[in-house]
């Protein structure tokens, strides 16, 4: 078997998607999910210049060889757009494989290490009251596990809150993007007394989530942690930049509150200080922006030695491609922690068609040869693409923040 063929797709159902078609000499074709939200056509670039010329004529399943030589080969390491762009392709393979085999992604990871996965999704609202309602509207989904994001008091704009009473989408069109204003010190008053109440309204069983998206310094992570402890959440995620790995030092010194990191991790190298110092206790990279399965399964093996568990980032700007992939890599891992699932807008699903079950909180893996995501190309192409960027964030003095 021999690859002749590969196409980007870039199409927006909803919102906008980059997808990789791979095409071999016996009519099997792989899907791969190249989507970087806000730097969709940089990744269709270079895989349309720069990666696809180099994979032709190669063997599908020799998907080991052809992860490295895209990585190494390139000289120029890591990064988002490249590792995306690598990402798309290997998933591309392991889909190809598993149809020529006529096996399901996980059977050729090593099989099931469980029947089902555990998954969460958000709840956001613009005050308290808003967001308690989300949550008791998301516990009559089934959802056992929730994120919970609600607006600040004195915020206009907050991370994580949608615009009006529909699902949240960071990237907003134009020609430049949105600017958002941010206080610390309101949101530690605040947060604190939003996971009280929900405790108190909900009970201790719902499985509480919440994300500081990186907007806190090692102190004040330390502080939130410690004051949400009473309220037991299955974790506190990117409380802090993440490229000073050493900040987690000393946050763990301060909590017991368990902490996720990682969504924008894209290598192995980001995370390792992090895994083998014990300083996090589920690592949020995920498929797509990993690099694809190949290095996934790598990271996943090396913490599994430490104790640390998966919770791989899944927004609704990372297409169902690379949320089969996910659920194909955590059906397959021993230590699969949470699967990030927020759903998909009808028109999304119009185009893209996800063969696995979600029931009550659960998915299920789909048995489907491949990773079990399927694309209508014709139907993609009546949703162009639509130049999109997620907001800028700064402090209230005009000082630019982190986003």
């Amino acid at each position: 078997m021999k690859i002749v063929d590969a196409k980007v797709i870039v199409c927006s159902p909803g919102r906008n998607f980059v997808t990789l078609k791979i095409e071999t000499d016996e009519g099997v074709y792989g899907l791969g999910d190249a989507t970087l939200n806000g730097r969709e056509l940089a990744v269709a670039t270079y895989l349309k210049e720069h990666i696809i010329p180099c994979i032709i004529n190669r063997d599908p399943f020799d998907s080991e060889d052809i992860w490295h030589y895209l990585y190494r080969g390139v000289y120029w390491r890591r990064g988002a757009v490249n590792m995306t762009a690598i990402g798309a392709v290997d998933m591309a393979l392991w889909d190809i494989k598993g149809k020529a085999l006529g096996v399901p992604v996980h059977k050729l990871l090593g099989g099931k290490s469980r029947h089902r996965l555990l998954a969460y999704t958000h709840a956001q609202g613009k005050d308290m009251d808003e967001t308690l309602q989300k949550v008791s509207d998301i516990l009559n989904k089934g959802f056992k596990a929730i994120r919970i994001q609600s607006g600040i008091p004195g915020f206009e704009k907050v991370y994580g809150i949608a615009k009006d009473k529909g699902t949240y989408e960071p990237a907003t069109t134009g020609g430049k993007p949105d600017e958002e204003i941010w206080n610390t010190e309101k949101y530690l008053a605040y947060i604190p007394e939003l996971f009280q109440t929900v405790r108190k309204e909900f009970g201790k069983d719902l499985h509480l989530l919440h994300d500081s998206h990186h907007r806190l310094s090692s102190i004040e992570a330390a502080r939130l942690g410690k004051e949400l402890e009473p309220h037991h959440l299955f974790w506190l995620e990117d409380t802090v930049p993440a490229e000073l790995q050493q900040n987690f030092e000393w946050i763990r010194r301060h909590t017991t509150t368990p902490l996720a990191v990682g969504e924008i991790f894209n290598t192995i190298f980001d995370c390792q200080h992090l895994i083998t110092q014990q300083l996090i206790d589920y690592i949020r990279m995920t498929v797509a922006h990993g690099g694809g399965l190949t290095p996934m399964m790598k990271i996943a093996h090396l913490a599994e030695l430490y104790g640390i568990r998966t919770g791989c980032h899944g927004p609704s700007d990372l297409s169902p491609i690379n949320l089969g992939a996910c659920l194909h890599f955590g059906t397959a891992i021993n230590n699969f922690g949470i699967q990030e699932y927020m759903g998909y807008y009808p028109i999304t699903m119009e185009v893209f068609d996800l063969k696995h079950k979600f029931e009550e909180g659960y998915f299920y893996p789909s048995e489907e040869p491949g990773l079990g995501v399927d694309m209508d190309f014709e139907k993609a192409g009546n949703y162009p693409y639509k130049k999109a960027f997620l907001p800028i964030n700064r402090l209230e003095d005009g000082t630019l923040f982190h986003w």
